[in-house]
């Protein structure tokens, strides 16, 4: 079976995949307990699919019967520049490193597939490949296939690649000796909890995502609460500021697949471009982005808050063009990006 798993690990690696790990497709009692109680207390938002009872959600089994061994790959995301840096350009907008480049789904899923392919006309073996959207808890999961740990944010961390993996899955019918768990190395650290700009920490290894920027300005559909606005500075899309202080990003390299570089024009937009943008022109900008599934009318909600937050009365001009958008919810942001930048 070793050298089954070294010959998975060398395809993997060709197929442009940097961690590959193996891990029982087990369901853990701990994961189904730790979402229950992250249900209870709410932190779901609007987040409706994660309390549906459907019986799958922690339980590779309900998805895959027959399946033996949850194949777990990484692949490494990592930023050639400092994350952090735009932040103190008030005139740009602020999109997370993940969102930079092209839909890391279809990426990723491609490459699953392919390995999946050779590994069933190898060995036989029946597969199936999961990407983000399956009712899969795949960063426990990814935890006991050895790539990494769950840090006090919550997030996977990799002593090879820091923060910066995108994790995919393959549940296979074929059995392989599980590798072992990667023990957590968060030590006494804390900068994770102490770096979020909206306190979306209540406790180490616990986050509300109701006040976590990521979670605010991609799936929150509604109006944002007035101390979380003022604090998302220009974050337009996602946030990066838990994952790039954490002492373990110092290890990570920048990321070699080419599809998932950044492209220029979203490194440091002008947020007076990107509140200009009219459905038509948002769907051709961000085509084949992940940045696409939140909507122009939300995406502007954002750019509209990072605007009134930049304390750039050049801006002001900007959001008054948006006074009267059809959108309530834009707005409205227009609204208070006025106010704010006149001082109210």
């Amino acid at each position: 079976m070793s050298e089954i798993k070294q010959a998975i690990r060398a395809e993997a690696l060709t197929l442009g995949f940097d961690a590959v790990g193996f891990a029982a497709a087990e369901a853990d009692p701990k994961d189904r307990a730790a979402l229950n109680a992250f249900l209870a207390k709410g932190y779901a938002g609007g987040m409706d699919w994660l309390a549906r009872e459907d019986g799958r959600r922690g339980d590779a089994k309900a998805l895959m019967a027959e399946a033996k061994t949850a194949i777990v790959l990484g692949v490494n995301y990592g930023p050639d520049t400092d994350p952090l840096a735009l932040l103190a350009a008030p005139d740009r907008g602020a999109i997370s490193v993940y969102a930079r480049g092209r839909d890391y789904h279809d990426v990723i899923k491609k490459r699953l597939k392919r390995l999946g392919r050779w590994l069933a006309e190898r060995q036989g073996a029946t597969v199936k490949v999961y990407v983000d959207t399956a009712p899969l808890m795949e960063k426990p999961l990814a935890q006991r296939a050895g790539l990494g740990w769950q840090g006090k944010h919550t997030n996977l961390v990799s002593r090879r690649f820091g923060s910066w993996l995108f994790l995919g899955e393959i549940l296979t019918d074929l059995y392989l000796p599980p590798d072992a768990p990667e023990p957590d190395h968060c030590g006494s650290c804390d900068r994770c909890i102490r770096a979020c700009p909206t306190d979306a920490f209540p406790a180490a290894y616990e986050l509300d995502p109701r006040r976590c920027i990521s979670y605010l300005t991609i799936e929150h559909k509604g109006d944002i609460a007035p101390e979380l606005m003022d604090a998302m500075g220009s974050r337009i899309y996602g946030c990066d500021d838990c994952l790039a202080v954490c002492p373990w990003a110092k290890f990570a390299t920048p990321s070699t697949s080419p599809e998932l570089a950044a492209r220029e024009e979203l490194q440091s937009p002008r947020l007076a471009e990107l509140a200009s943008l009219d459905d038509q022109a948002f769907r051709k900008l961000f085509a084949a982005s992940p940045v696409k599934r939140t909507g122009r009318d939300r995406f502007v909600r954002n750019v509209l808050i990072a605007v009134g937050n930049s304390k750039d009365p050049n801006l002001a001009a900007a959001a008054r063009l948006l006074l009267d958008d059809p959108s309530p919810l834009v707005a409205a942001a227009a609204k208070r990006a006025v106010e704010k930048l006149a001082g109210g």
